[in-house]
């Protein structure tokens, strides 16, 4: 064998050496480690490096720089209600595997402020744990960035039936200390019964008016997605009746007088 053979065979044995010795320090980490983990990263809003620890992650791959961004608010309150529900110290009760699958038992606090045991489901994926179920995965390799606009539209409904309901309530409020009259938009945040991000769509993704009539004894809301079939898909019109939704292609609800 030449010189110049045994030098390459002895750097490959030495690059075979130093890879296993890697591998042997830094075995993969365990369920409640990569839980741990991900909360820190989630917390610290590295949503990249947070969500390919996760079920997610498939989804997350696909979108382009922009459309990531276009999520970073949505990403940016899920960081805000962990910091809310889970300690820094992120308590680990304990954790329990089952094959590939395992569940980690995290403390949390629920919406009055107590204590509370949460699980958190994982999988075995190759050599990796991650956060998340079988099932959530093949859903989301199956729709790919696709998972993520649903999610975020579904949400976005359910945030405008919630500021709906606040509208409604806030009119009662209002209406109260004020002879019967109801409140325009402004009048009702000035008021403090309605929140004064209404007035923009980056939290719920939608468009919102308050009109009332020129008596002041009657009103009605609409809401529209601010970008149709990326914010929101579904049109919705509130008066003292109730909610009524439809897809109007993102324009207003056309809603027939009886």
């Amino acid at each position: 064998m030449s010189h110049r053979s045994r030098t390459t065979v002895c750097l490959l044995l030495l690059l075979l050496l130093t890879g296993s010795i890697a591998l042997a320090q830094n075995p993969p980490r365990s369920p409640s480690e990569t839980t741990r983990l991900f909360y820190t990263l989630l917390r610290e809003k590295k949503f990249r490096e947070a969500f390919a620890l996760s079920t997610y992650n498939p989804a997350i791959e696909a979108l382009t720089q922009q459309e990531f961004e276009d999520f970073r608010p949505d990403f940016e309150k899920m960081a805000l209600a962990i910091n809310e529900k889970v300690s820094e110290k992120l308590d680990v009760s304990g954790e329990q595997i089952s094959g590939d699958a395992a569940t980690v038992f995290l403390k949390m606090l629920d919406a009055d402020g107590k204590e509370k045991i949460e699980p958190v489901m994982l999988i075995k994926v190759g050599n990796q744990w991650i956060l998340g179920s079988a099932a959530h995965l093949a859903e989301v390799r199956k729709a790919g960035k696709k998972y993520l606009f649903d999610a975020r539209i579904n949400a976005h409904h359910d945030d405008v039936q919630d500021m709906l309901t606040r509208i409604s309530l806030g009119q009662v409020l209002y209406s109260q200390n004020r002879s019967g009259q109801f409140g325009n938009m402004a009048e009702l945040i000035a008021a403090g019964v309605i929140p004064k991000d209404i007035e923009t769509v980056e939290s719920t993704g939608y468009r919102f008016q308050v009109n009332r009539s020129t008596d002041g004894k009657s009103w009605y809301a609409t809401a529209e997605p601010a970008q149709y079939g990326r914010s929101g898909r579904l049109s919705f019109y509130l008066d003292a009746t109730g909610v009524r939704s439809g897809d109007n292609g993102g324009k207003p609800l056309v809603v027939k007088s009886n």
